[in-house]
C-alpha cells in the first residue's frame, strides 16, 4: 500500500511485548511445569471446553493425546500450558514486559475487591482526595447482582454493570504488583456472575436478558481477551477455570454474533469488531475460522455503510462517530500485526480519512468537544482527543494538517481551510483560524428523516468558541432514558427550547421534521456566509443565515420563521455560557431589544443582542437551564434568554441578533437600531 500505515508498530513486537508470550516472567511458581500435575476427576473441568476447541490446531498435540486417552484433566493442563507460552499471537493492547497502571485503574481496581464496581459513567461519591467511589454491590457479604441505586433511573447503569468494566483494571494491577489477591477477586466474582446469568439457551435474546443483550456481551469479549494474557500466569489459574472462562468465552462470542444489530448503529460495528478480534486472537476454537471469516466480511461492509458521503458516522453524533472510527483502527491494526490484512479491501483505510477529518474539524482549538446530540464531553478530555488525533496521524502520516492538529502544531502544516460543510449530516463550521485564541462556530442542521436515537430535536443550534471558552454549551444528554422519571429527564435536556434554534409556541421540533438544507455557503471580502433552513413544523420553516466577519469576530444572525396560513407564537432561543453567575440580562424589551453579556474577569467576553422586525405578541423572558457534560450530572446552571412574536399570517416572524466579542466590561451601548431590518447598526 502506498499508506505507509502503523510502520511503527512492527518495532513495537520486539520492544513492548505485545505478544503473549509470556514465559520467561514467571509469577514466582518454582514447579517444573513439564511435571503433570496430580491428576483430577473429568468432572472437576467443564465438559463443554473440548467441544469449543479445536484440538487439531497447531500446538495442541498434547493436549489432544490426552483427550483421546480420557485425561481430561491433563489435557486441561496441556492447554493452560500452551496460552501460557504462545507467541504467535500479537495484540498491541497489552504489554507483558513493561506493564503500566493508571492511578485511575488501580482506584478501580483496589475498590472492586470490595465489590465496589465501576460502572462507566456513575459513581456515588469523590473523596477529599478526588478520588471517584463506586456504588457498593454488597449484600449480606455477597453481591447483589440487582442492585440499582435508588437516586438512578437512567436504563444505561443496568446495562453498563454487566460490562464488567473493573476487570481488566484489576488484570493490570495483577501484572504490576503480582499481588494474587487481584486474580481471585476477578475469578469469584467473574464466577458469580456466570452461576448468576448463564448463558441463555434460546439464541435470541432482548432487551428482558440485558445481560446479553447487545454491547453487553460484546464489550465482555473484547475486554475478555485482553485479561486472559495479564492473569495467565498466576499460580491460582487452574486448569479447572481455564476450562470454566475458555466455554464462557465461546458462549460470548456466540451470543454476540446471534444477535446482531442490524439496523447499522455503533453498537453493530462493536459486535462485529469483538467476533472478528475474537476469530484474530482466539484461533484454537472450533468456530474461530468462522469468527473471523464472517466479522471480516461485515467489517469490510461496515467500513463504508457507517459512513454518510462527507464521512460523518449516520448516527450524526460525534461522540459514537470518534468510537466507530476507533473500532476500525483496532480492527486494521490487529490485522497487519497478525498477518490478515488480506482479509480486508485494499483502500480500508482511505475510507476512514473523511471520518477522521471530521474529528479534526468538529473540535475547538483548545481540543475540547460540544455535547451535540448524545456526545458527553466530560469523557473527551484533551488527552482523549490527541490520542485519536493521533490514531488518525499514524493511519494518514502524508497528511501534515492531520499531524499539525496531533501535534498541537509542532509538526506539520497548520489546516488553510477557515469553512468545513458536512453537507451530507449537516455540520458546519465557521473559523477566524486555528490557534487557540480564535473564534468558531458550529451549526447543527442534521439530516435525520429516519429519527436515529442519538441526534437531538435541535436543527439550527450553535456551539460559539471563542478565545478558548465555550459561550453556547449544548446542553447535554443527561439520561438514556429507562424508567418514566428518567425518560422525562432525556426529554429535558433534549429538548428544542434548550438549544439555540426557533420553537414553535416552545414545543419540540416534530418527529420526521428534522430534515436540514444548506442554501448557500460563500466567502469574500473578509466575510462567510452560511445559510441553512428546516422545515421544522407543518406550518413552520426555521431559515437562519449566518454573517461572519472574520477579522473582527462578529456573528450576525438572521433568523426567519416562515410558512402559510397559521400565526403562532415563534421563540428564538439562546442558551449561554457554563455558569448563570457569569452573564447578565440586559432588558431592553421596552424598545424591543433584548440579550446578554458575559462579566468574565479575563477580559475575554461575549455581547448577544436580539432584534425583531414585527412587534405583535412581543414577549421576552430569561431564566436559567443546566448543562449536562456526563450522563446522570448537571454539571452547570447557565443563562438562557428567549424572543417571542407572532408571525404575520402569511408572513414570516423575523429577528437579527448580534454576537460580538468584547474586552473588559460592557459600555453603556454598544449597537443602535430604529427598527428597520434593512438599516445598519
Amino acid at each position: 500500500m502506498k499508506n505507509i500505515f502503523f510502520i511503527c508498530a512492527f518495532s513495537l513486537i520486539a520492544f513492548t511485548g505485545c505478544t503473549d508470550d509470556d514465559e520467561i516472567l514467571s509469577t514466582g511458581d518454582s514447579t517444573n511445569i513439564e511435571l503433570l500435575p496430580n491428576n483430577k476427576p473429568n468432572d472437576v473441568l467443564n465438559a463443554r471446553l473440548f467441544e469449543v476447541i479445536n484440538l487439531d490446531y497447531p500446538g495442541l498435540e498434547k493436549v489432544k493425546s490426552h483427550y483421546e486417552a480420557k485425561e481430561y484433566y491433563y489435557a486441561a493442563h496441556e492447554l493452560l500450558k500452551y496460552y501460557r507460552n504462545r507467541s504467535d499471537i500479537n495484540n498491541p493492547n497489552i504489554n507483558l514486559i513493561n506493564p503500566t497502571i493508571t492511578a485511575s485503574e488501580q482506584n478501580i481496581a483496589d475498590q472492586a475487591l470490595d465489590f465496589r464496581f465501576y460502572v462507566r459513567n456513575f459513581k456515588e461519591s469523590v473523596d477529599a482526595s478526588g478520588n471517584e467511589i463506586y456504588y457498593s454491590f454488597k449484600k449480606d457479604g455477597k453481591i447483589d447482582w440487582d442492585f440499582v441505586p435508588a437516586e438512578i433511573t437512567d436504563q444505561e447503569f443496568k446495562s453498563q454493570k454487566h460490562r464488567h468494566q473493573w476487570m481488566l483494571p484489576q488484570a493490570k494491577a495483577y501484572r504490576v504488583k503480582q499481588d494474587e489477591k487481584y486474580f481471585q477477586s476477578w475469578m469469584d466474582v467473574y464466577s458469580d456472575w456466570l452461576k448468576t446469568f448463564p448463558c441463555p439457551e434460546e439464541d435470541i435474546v432482548n432487551k428482558d436478558n440485558v445481560q446479553w443483550y447487545g454491547l453487553q456481551p460484546a464489550e465482555r469479549v473484547l475486554s475478555q481477551i485482553d485479561i486472559l494474557p495479564y492473569f495467565i500466569q498466576s499460580i491460582n489459574f487452574t486448569p479447572e477455570w481455564l476450562s470454566i472462562f475458555l466455554t464462557a468465552f465461546a458462549d460470548e462470542v456466540e451470543c454476540t454474533r446471534k444477535n446482531y444489530f442490524t439496523d447499522g448503529s455503533n453498537i453493530y460495528v462493536t459486535q462485529v469488531q469483538a467476533v472478528t478480534t475474537a476469530g484474530m486472537l482466539m484461533p484454537e476454537f472450533k468456530n474461530s475460522a468462522e469468527w473471523l471469516t464472517e466479522g471480516s466480511q461485515k467489517i469490510s461492509e461496515q467500513v463504508t455503510a457507517q459512513f454518510l458521503a462527507d464521512g460523518v458516522q449516520v448516527e450524526l453524533d460525534p461522540s459514537y462517530h470518534i468510537g466507530v472510527v476507533d473500532g476500525f483502527y483496532n480492527i486494521y491494526k490487529l490485522a497487519m500485526l497478525n498477518n490478515k490484512l488480506d482479509l480486508f479491501p485494499s483502500n480500508y483505510i482511505e475510507l476512514l480519512k473523511k471520518a477522521s477529518r471530521f474529528v479534526m474539524d468538529i473540535i475547538y482549538p483548545n481540543y475540547t468537544i460540544d455535547n451535540f446530540n448524545d456526545t458527553r464531553s466530560s469523557s473527551y478530555s484533551k488527552s482523549v482527543i490527541l490520542k485519536n488525533l493521533k490514531k488518525y496521524m499514524e493511519m494518514f502520516p502524508e497528511d501534515e494538517e492531520i499531524r499539525w492538529m496531533a501535534t498541537e502544531g509542532n509538526q506539520g502544516t497548520k489546516p488553510a481551510k477557515l469553512v468545513q460543510v458536512y453537507d451530507a449530516a449537516g455540520y458546519y463550521m465557521l473559523r477566524s483560524g486555528w490557534e487557540k485564541d480564535a473564534t468558531m462556530m458550529i451549526l447543527k442542521n442534521n439530516k435525520n428523516t429516519d429519527n436515529k436515537w442519538h441526534c437531538q430535536p435541535d436543527n439550527g443550534t450553535f456551539g460559539l468558541y471563542h478565545k478558548g471558552r465555550n459561550f453556547c454549551p449544548d446542553a447535554g444528554v443527561y439520561s438514556y432514558g429507562g424508567t418514566s422519571s428518567s425518560n422525562a429527564d432525556r426529554a429535558a435536556f433534549a429538548a428544542t427550547a434548550m438549544h439555540n434554534t426557533m420553537t414553535r409556541n416552545k414545543k419540540d421540533i416534530a418527529k420526521n421534521y428534522m430534515n436540514g438544507r444548506l442554501l448557500l455557503q460563500e466567502s469574500k471580502n473578509n466575510m462567510d456566509i452560511l445559510v441553512t433552513e428546516n422545515q421544522s413544523y407543518s406550518d413552520l420553516t426555521h431559515r437562519r443565515a449566518i454573517f461572519f466577519i472574520r477579522d473582527k469576530k462578529i456573528f450576525i444572525l438572521v433568523d426567519e420563521g416562515y410558512g402559510t396560513g397559521s400565526t403562532p407564537t415563534v421563540n428564538l432561543n439562546f442558551k449561554l455560557c457554563p455558569s448563570k453567575n457569569d452573564v447578565i440580562i440586559d432588558d431592553e424589551s421596552a424598545s424591543y431589544q433584548y440579550g446578554a453579556h458575559t462579566i468574565f474577569a479575563d477580559n475575554n467576553n461575549m455581547l448577544f443582542k436580539t432584534f425583531v422586525e414585527t412587534t405583535e405578541g412581543y414577549a421576552a423572558e430569561n431564566n436559567t437551564a443546566y448543562v449536562s457534560e456526563k450522563l446522570g450530572e448537571k454539571t452547570h446552571q447557565r443563562r438562557f434568554y428567549q424572543v417571542n412574536i407572532t408571525k404575520p399570517a402569511n408572513g414570516a416572524a423575523r429577528f437579527i441578533t448580534v454576537i460580538y466579542p468584547f474586552m473588559g466590561h460592557r459600555t453603556k451601548r454598544f449597537f443602535q437600531w430604529s427598527g428597520k431590518m434593512g438599516e445598519r447598526f
